[in-house]
């Protein structure tokens, strides 16, 4: 592999990157520009369109539309993925809603529906465990894989009020990459998590944008810049990180005062 595309060769799989303001379709994005042939996937018919953007940059890219809540439908895009280019080695679990962009909106957990806590758990949580298991087995086999899951800072580090089915998720994100990593460890493939804080996606409303501006480093963060930390960890040269939680924040979660 050259030092340029040192992903040449690698067949990455990135879920819930339908969007094209979104961290799945940048980490798509990122990971083509780093040589990877990209098999995307979400809800709806625009992945197609973000598919079609790679390829006229020269990224050899398929969309695929599925619900991945489905195990069924999980399993059957790890296989279309690996028919399309070639067995999976990039597995990134982006597919999730946050609950302030969600229709229903904020419920306090007393208000809180069995229906609305458990499609909080499987938009956020069941989705990657269902993805990973169709795709660990031929990365097992390999003796090498990479899996990046996209968890949050709400849930692993910290909280806001009336969100309990996606804070609870997203903090079973961290567990799911810590079991994965240590059965997966000595098999040559690694599992880590990236906590995006308040990023500028082009469903960030007004208030997460605000919230932005009183972090340390003064503004929201870009789909990009989680992009990069998620290339990291699915490069070659990140063999040796495994059941790590990187936090992409500016700072937020470590300061006092956000005055």
């Amino acid at each position: 592999m050259s030092g340029a595309q040192p992903l040449a060769g690698h067949v990455a799989l990135v879920t819930g990157s339908g969007s094209s303001s979104g961290i799945g379709f940048a980490c798509a994005r990122r990971l083509g520009m780093l040589g990877a042939r990209v098999a995307l996937t979400s809800t709806t018919e625009r992945v197609h369109l973000r598919a079609a953007e790679l390829e006229a940059e020269g990224i050899p890219a398929t969309g695929r539309v599925a619900d991945l809540t489905d195990p069924d439908q999980a399993a059957g895009l790890v296989a279309a993925a690996v028919a399309d280019h070639g067995p999976v080695t990039i597995l990134v679990n982006n597919a999730g809603m946050t609950s302030l962009a969600s229709p229903e909106g904020p419920v306090a957990t007393t208000e809180m529906s069995d229906e609305q806590w458990e499609r909080g758990l499987h938009r956020n949580v069941s989705t990657a465990f269902y993805v990973s298991r169709a795709a660990l087995p031929a990365m097992r086999d390999a003796g090498y894989g990479r899996i990046v899951n996209v968890a949050s800072t709400s849930g692993p580090v910290s909280a806001y009020p009336n969100d309990a089915a996606y804070h609870a998720a997203k903090a079973a994100m961290l567990g799911l990459t810590r079991a994965l990593a240590v059965e997966t460890a000595s098999r040559g493939v690694t599992v880590n998590a990236v906590a995006p804080g308040w990023i500028a996606t082009g469903s960030a409303t007004e208030h997460e944008l605000a919230a932005g501006r009183r972090t340390p480093v003064g503004r929201s963060g870009a789909p990009e810049e989680v992009a990069a930390v998620v290339a990291f960890l699915a490069a070659p040269d990140a063999g040796y990180v495994t059941g790590q939680l990187i936090i992409v924040d500016g700072g937020n979660s470590i300061a006092e005062d956000h005055t």
